[in-house]
């Protein structure tokens, strides 16, 4: 079956001679760097005859994706083709000068899930900023949001909050593809860089990635489906707990639980919440690793019913509201290795850590939440390359 949408990396033959014809190009991908036709970009930017494939640059899970979440990687040699693969998880999260050295553009090919903690936009903004200060040109093969374009949810980060997770001041969930994102960014970020964006074909706003006719591989290790994609923006917030958030199970994302958490009683008051398109279910699971690896776990099981009215970040947000307050003597905020306490990375401010256990901080939490939502949905408006028809 033809997909019924085209991506940049469809196109790279066709398109690709008028912007990199004689250019010696760099190519930041991973294992979702593919064509329709589950081709490699890798492999097709190595066969292309008006160009030369001089460098690999690899973010957070590596080239080939064969690393956990937060694992760092040294820079090394591909094997086949003999050229470096820079590491832009390891000592270094920012291109360095040297890597772009023998470099005259750098072509980005990933599967982005539109969603400001999940780090290729990070490495995306890194690698804006380094192209614009070592004078090189960027092309973004674009690729669908994986839940549409309409989405927007959560607050924007807030200065002095930037980090891996949160590079800039944008929302949890940004509605944009990958492309329409490095255009805003550009602009709106004061980067800079030369860009150019090689366009979805016959994508609108409201296509999911089923739709979309589109191969889908995992993003990282923990993001096998769109129905993880789906839940991934709320419930991502328990990285920051001493909860499991399901990693090491086979439902990653969609399991949240502990040894100690009491799964029925918590269940029946989320449910009693009527939250939109969401029903609470309690399960029990082992993570083979991660957080509580080995031990039985009581916990929820998140089953979106309605993926049109379904809202991950009031979810993820309901659910550490009634876990924080259920469980006072148990409940944690996990902190980095710098003394930080990672949901206030994940949520782009302090406002979460200190109001969620009360229900009115959880209220003021939302409607904040909601004026960012609208102030973004006006602020992205001029960049969108898609329409609804």
């Amino acid at each position: 079956m033809k997909p019924s949408v085209l991506t940049g990396a469809d196109q790279l033959e066709a398109v690709g001679r008028s912007v990199l014809s004689g250019k010696k190009i760099g190519l930041l991908t991973n294992p979702t760097g593919i064509n329709s036709r589950f081709e490699s970009t890798i492999d097709i930017c190595a066969g292309l005859g008006f160009t030369r494939l001089t460098a690999l640059f690899a973010c957070e899970h590596g080239i080939r994706g064969d690393r956990q979440a937060g694992v760092p990687f040294d820079d090394e040699t591909d094997p086949d083709l003999g050229i470096p693969v820079f590491s832009l998880y390891g000592k270094n999260k920012r291109p360095q000068e040297y890597m772009l050295e023998h470099v005259d553009a750098v072509l980005f090919d990933i599967q982005d899930l539109g969603v400001r903690f999940y780090t290729y936009l990070t490495t995306l903004i890194y690698m804006m900023r380094a192209c614009a200060e070592f004078g090189k040109e960027l092309i973004v093969l674009d690729r669908p949001n994986p839940l549409g374009g309409r989405k927007v949810e959560g607050g924007l980060l807030r200065p002095g909050f930037e980090s891996m997770v949160g590079a800039w001041q944008m929302p949890y969930q940004t509605g944009l593809t990958i492309g329409e994102f490095a255009v805003l960014a550009n602009k709106e970020a004061g980067i800079g860089c030369k860009l150019h964006v090689i366009p979805l074909q016959r994508w609108k706003r409201g296509m999911e990635y089923a739709e979309t006719g589109l191969p889908w591989l995992p993003p990282s290790p923990n993001l096998p489906t769109v129905d993880t994609a789906r839940v991934y923006a709320g419930t991502c917030l328990f990285e920051g707990t001493n909860l499991s958030e399901g990693r090491g199970t086979t439902r990653p994302f969609e399991l949240i639980g502990a040894p100690w958490l009491k799964a029925k009683p918590l269940c029946s008051a989320l449910n009693a919440l009527h939250l939109p398109g969401i029903r609470f279910h309690p399960v029990t699971f082992t993570p083979m690793f991660s957080k509580h690896k080995g031990e039985l776990c009581h916990g929820v099981f998140c089953a979106v019913t309605d993926k049109s009215s379904f809202r991950s970040v009031i979810t993820g947000l309901h659910m550490l509201h009634h876990i924080a307050v259920m469980h006072e003597e148990r409940f944690e905020w996990l902190t980095r290795p710098d003394g930080k306490p990672f949901i206030d990375l994940l949520t782009g401010s302090d406002r979460v850590r200190l109001s969620i256990h009360d229900p009115s901080g959880l209220r003021r939490i939302l409607e904040d939440y909601g004026r960012d939502e609208e102030k973004w949905r006006r602020l992205r408006e001029p960049y969108l390359l898609y329409r609804e028809d």
